[in-house]
């Protein structure tokens, strides 16, 4: 027989149940639910209650991310792995995160919309996270960590061809949908119990009484709906939350190509009563029922159904620790520890030995009887002696392994915790070298116009000086039969001067004297021209 604990953990309060499994016959041997403000010592008394020191322990993710990725159906695995691979990292450079600091895992499905299509469902959690859940749990048996919006379909025995949603609402709400007993699609919403506990929470300052007033509460179908609130104040806490819930689930459902034939409830808010006939007034075309476990008919016990609803998570967990569900969805990495197998009893009693050693993963098996009234033969001596050698071996063996592995899972823990923080620093200099890119690309753009400006400054300055200059030069070299009509200065440091004179030997004597000393350079003029026996002509050049 094999057994499983599993806990479901949130922010303040831990769900946990002890489930066996013989064959095909499932059994809940204990369960429970506790509210705690120290998780470690909340975790040792569900250990030390429920006697679960060795047995192994399943717990599920939190905080997940799930993403979809489409391929062709032909690639053959590794391409598809490949392929996953290359849209995950490029999704996570659009969003701005380090590939490396998430784990992930995926399972493949079929597009029920492109046949020539196989859908990925890929799943993703920050490794830190993942660390610290098993740093919590160091001292036990950790063997399954898995995303409750997988693991939550191990309660379902779906017929085939029945499409179902199952509503998780816990602190957040995750809708799985099932089509035809394949999970299709999985989606997160925000909203869940947290809202509604610690809305109730602020009146009674009591977790755990907030819990039990949400069990105690119904919820009134639409004809008594007037009366509800009168009698119960706290609704005006819940049925908030349930509503926009159901919003959300009416967008999934209008958004599936897939007519749904059931939704099941579950989680902490399944205690609600009626919260099925709630559902059910907004689903008209589906069945809506609270999810039981599927074998949970089978067993022969005086506890109320309720009861064992209430601890649907934990349940599920422990089933997918057991091996049922999606195996591939473990983000527990396999250690060294979890591949020994269980090797060697010893029994002794009523004046007979028993050496009795079992090993599941080969066929070895033996029995050894022997009687202390007859005599032992040498071969019996020599395999006692060889017994009792095997087993000091194995005993060293696995006490120097156990030493070994705690010692590697420690260091393991450690790195992926200095990762994690060499990514943050590596994140925060990327962050602050965008910053000083973006200010030094803003202040190399202020010091170019500063200049501009300057430049621009400066030839007006110089522009300025330099015409009273150009006037005092030609004052001084303008021959007195010459007359200038006019100085332009028509742009930058261009110059048009127009004069006249009776005669043509005096006007290039100023064009000469412009050029010659200086006062303008590219000197240029047009051709004269003679007009009542007075010559005109325009001279250009640039200031110096």
């Amino acid at each position: 027989m094999s057994t499983c604990l599993g806990l479901y953990i949130e922010d303040n309060i831990i769900k946990y149940a002890k489930v066996s499994k013989d064959n095909d016959n499932i059994k809940i041997d204990s369960f429970g639910i506790k509210f705690f403000d120290k998780l470690n010592e909340a975790i040792r008394q569900v250990i030390e209650e429920t006697y679960s020191y060795k047995i192994p322990i399943s717990i599920n993710l939190a905080d997940e991310n799930y993403n979809y990725f489409y391929l062709f159906s032909l690639l053959n695995k590794k391409d598809m792995q490949n392929v996953i691979t290359t849209e995950f990292e490029s999704l996570c450079y659009d969003q701005g995160v380090n590939k490396e600091a998430f784990e992930s895992r995926y399972v493949l499905v079929d597009d029920n919309i492109d046949k020539e299509k196989i859908k990925a469902i890929h799943v993703s959690a920050n490794k830190a996270d993942i660390a610290k859940k098993i740093q919590q749990l160091e001292s036990y048996k950790v063997s399954t960590i898995s995303p409750m919006g997988t693991s939550i379909t191990n309660l379902l025995e779906s017929k085939e061809k029945e499409n179902v949603i199952i509503v998780n609402i816990e602190n957040k709400t995750t809708v799985t949908t099932v089509i035809d007993r394949k999970i299709y699609d999985v989606n997160i919403i925000e909203e869940g119990t947290k809202q509604i506990l610690n809305s109730i929470n602020l009146k009674e300052n009591s977790y755990s009484k907030a819990y039990e007033i949400c069990k105690n509460t119904t919820i009134y179908t639409s004809e008594g709906r007037d009366l509800q609130y009168e009698e119960n104040v706290y609704l005006e806490d819940i049925m908030p939350t349930l509503y926009n819930i159901v919003g959300e689930i009416r967008k999934i459902i209008s958004n599936s190509l897939n007519k749904i034939n059931k939704i099941y409830i579950t989680g902490t808010a399944s205690v609600i009563n009626n919260i099925d006939i709630y559902f059910q007034e907004f689903f008209a075309d589906a069945k809506c029922e609270v999810l039981k476990p599927y074998f949970i008919q089978n067993l022969h016990s005086k506890v109320n159904m309720k009861d064992y609803i209430e601890v649907n998570s934990p349940i599920a967990l422990a089933l997918q620790g057991l091996g049922e569900g999606i195996k591939a969805m473990n983000f527990k990495k396999e250690s060294f520890m979890d591949k020994l197998p269980e090797w060697m009893t010893v029994e002794v009693g009523g004046g007979s030995k028993k050496l009795k050693g079992k090993r599941s993963s080969s066929k070895f098996d033996f029995n050894l009887r022997f009687d202390f009234k007859e005599k032992l033969t040498p071969l019996e001596h020599s395999l006692i002696r060889t017994c009792i050698g095997i087993l000091i071996l194995i005993i060293t063996y696995c006490g120097f392994s156990i030493y070994l592995n705690n010692a590697m899972n420690k260091k393991e823990i450690e790195i992926d915790v200095a990762i994690d923080n060499v990514n943050a620093q590596i994140s925060s200099v990327k962050s602050d070298t965008g910053k000083i890119r973006t200010n030094t690309s803003k202040y190399v753009s202020m010091r170019q116009n500063l200049e501009e400006l300057n430049n621009r400054i400066s030839e007006k300055n110089k522009n300025k000086k330099a015409i009273p200059t150009l006037l005092n030069q030609i004052m001084w070299v303008i021959p007195k039969e010459v007359q200038i009509t006019s100085i332009e200065n028509t742009t930058g440091s261009h110059i048009v001067i127009n004069a006249q004179s009776e005669t043509y030997q005096q006007l290039g004597y100023l064009k000469a004297k412009l050029k010659e000393d200086g006062i303008l350079t590219n000197v240029v003029s047009d051709s004269s021209q003679k007009q009542d026996n007075v010559v005109k002509v325009t001279i250009e050049g640039e200031l110096p």
